[in-house]
C-alpha cells in the first residue's frame, strides 16, 4: 500500500511529460507546412511597359478670350440730319459701303460758296497780271516808275496766294460734302445702330453710330504666368528644349469641343502685368464661318517646345513622396522591384512626361504596383489597359442588396439578446 502511494507522483509526472511531447510533436509539423507553403508561393505578377525615348511636344493650356481682328467705331465727320440708314443691322458690310446718308444741302451750299470765292480770286489775279504786263513795257521807257511796277508785282503774288487758299477751301468743302454719305472704313460684321433717321449728329461726336468688327481671322488673348515663361526661357537657353515649331496653337471651346483649325502665335507682350503677374500672348485663328465670336471664353493649348529623349509613362505608374518627389518602380535584371526617382515636365493626355530617372529599355511597373515592395521578386508581363466599366454602380447595388439579409439577421439577434437580458 505504501509502495503504491510512492508510485503515483512518478506516474503523474510521466503522463504530463508524454502529453507535452505529443502536443509539441503535433505543432511542429503544422508550422513547418505553413513555412513551406510560404516559401513555395510564386512571386506576384505585375504589368510593365518598356520605356522608350522619344521627342515629346511640350504644351501648356492657358485660358483666354477671343477678340475681333479689327474694330471700327463709325463716327460722323460732318454735322447734319440723318436721312436714311443704308444697311441692315447685324449684316456683313464691305469696306467703302454706304451706311448712312446725311442731309447734304448745307455742305453743298458751302461748296458752291467756296467755288464762287475761287472764281473771284482768279479774276482778280488775271486783272493784276494784265496790268503788270502793261507796266513792264512802260517801265523801260520811264513812263511808269520802278516803284509802281514793284508794288504791282507784289500785288500779283498776293493774289496768287489768295487763289491757292480759295482752292483749298473748295477742296475742304468737297470733303465735307463727301462725308455726308457715311461709309464703312473696314469689312466686317455690323452691330446695332445707335441712331435712326431724323437724328442730328455732329462731327467727331463721342458716341459711335455703329461698330464694325472683322472676325476673320480672330484674335485669342491669353495670359501666361511669368514664372512659367521664365522657366521655359531658361530651359531654351540651356539647349534642353527645341522651339523650332513653337507657333502652333490649338483651341478648346466652352462646350469642351476642339476648334477644327489650328492657329498661330502672333506676339508676346514685352511686359508683365503688375496686377496679375502674367504676360499677355495673342494667337490668330482663321474664322471663316464666324464660329468664334468676340468675347468668348476658350482654352488655348500652346506648343511651346519639343523635349528630346523624353518618356511617356502612364500616370498610374508614378507616385509622389510626402516631399513631392516623383518616383516609379521598375523591374531590374534580377526580376526584383526597384524604386527610381524621376523628374517630370508636365503631362500629355493620360501620361506623365519623364525627363530624368529612366533609361531606354527599363520595365516600368504600371499594374500591381500596390502589392510589391522594394527588392521583392516579381513576375513581369506586358501591361494591358483595363477597359472602363460602363456601369460601375451596378456591383455596388448588388453588394448592398446582398448585405441586407445579413444586416436583418444581425438586428434580429440583437433584439433577442436584449429580450433575454
Amino acid at each position: 500500500m505504501t509502495s503504491a502511494k510512492l508510485w503515483v507522483p512518478a506516474l503523474t509526472a510521466c503522463a504530463l511529460a508524454t502529453s507535452i511531447a505529443l502536443v509539441g510533436c503535433s505543432k511542429d509539423p503544422k508550422n513547418a507546412e505553413q513555412a513551406g507553403a510560404a516559401q513555395q508561393m510564386p512571386p506576384p505578377q505585375v504589368g510593365v511597359i518598356v520605356a522608350q525615348p522619344q521627342s515629346v511636344e511640350q504644351s501648356v493650356e492657358l485660358s483666354g478670350r477671343t477678340s475681333a481682328y479689327e474694330i471700327s467705331e463709325v463716327r460722323p465727320q460732318t454735322s447734319g440730319i440723318i436721312l436714311k440708314r443704308l444697311f441692315a443691322e447685324g449684316s456683313y458690310v464691305r469696306e467703302g459701303q454706304a451706311l448712312y446718308e446725311l442731309d447734304s444741302r448745307t455742305n453743298r451750299a458751302t461748296l458752291d460758296n467756296a467755288k464762287a470765292a475761287l472764281l473771284q480770286q482768279r479774276a482778280n489775279l488775271n486783272s493784276l497780271k494784265t496790268k503788270m504786263n502793261r507796266y513792264k513795257q512802260l517801265v523801260s521807257s520811264n513812263a511808269v516808275s520802278k516803284q509802281e511796277y514793284d508794288d504791282l508785282v507784289g500785288q500779283v503774288n498776293v493774289a496768287e496766294a489768295q487763289v491757292a487758299a480759295a482752292q483749298a477751301q473748295v477742296q475742304n468743302a468737297q470733303v465735307d460734302l463727301g462725308y455726308s454719305t457715311i461709309r464703312s472704313p473696314i469689312s466686317g460684321q455690323s452691330g446695332k445702330s445707335s441712331v435712326t433717321a431724323g437724328a442730328l449728329v455732329t462731327a467727331n461726336q463721342t458716341t459711335p453710330l455703329v461698330t464694325i468688327q472683322r472676325m476673320d481671322p480672330i484674335y485669342v488673348d491669353i495670359n501666361q504666368s511669368s514664372t512659367e515663361l521664365l522657366r521655359l526661357r531658361q530651359q531654351l537657353s540651356k539647349g534642353s528644349l527645341d522651339n523650332s515649331n513653337n507657333t502652333k496653337v490649338k483651341l478648346r471651346l466652352e462646350d469642351g469641343s476642339i476648334y477644327p483649325v489650328e492657329g498661330r502665335l502672333a506676339f508676346s507682350d514685352a511686359s508683365v502685368s503688375t496686377d496679375t503677374g502674367t504676360v499677355t500672348l495673342r494667337a490668330v485663328f482663321p474664322n471663316p464661318n464666324h464660329l468664334l465670336l468676340p468675347g468668348m471664353y476658350a482654352t488655348a493649348q500652346i506648343a511651346q517646345a519639343v523635349i528630346p529623349n523624353a518618356y511617356l509613362i502612364p500616370q498610374a505608374a508614378v507616385t509622389r513622396t510626402p516631399t513631392g518627389q516623383a518616383t516609379a518602380m521598375v523591374v531590374n535584371a534580377k526580376n526584383t522591384a526597384e524604386t527610381r526617382q524621376i523628374q517630370t515636365a508636365g503631362v500629355q493626355g493620360k501620361d506623365w512626361i519623364v525627363t530624368e530617372g529612366l533609361k531606354s529599355g527599363d520595365k516600368v511597373i504600371v499594374d500591381g504596383i500596390a502589392k510589391v515592395k522594394e527588392g521583392q521578386q516579381v513576375t513581369a508581363q506586358p501591361y494591358q489597359a483595363q477597359p472602363q466599366q460602363q456601369s460601375p454602380t451596378q456591383p455596388q447595388n448588388a453588394d448592398s442588396e446582398k448585405s441586407k439579409p445579413a444586416q436583418a439577421d444581425k438586428a434580429q439577434s440583437e433584439q433577442k439578446a436584449t429580450s433575454h437580458a
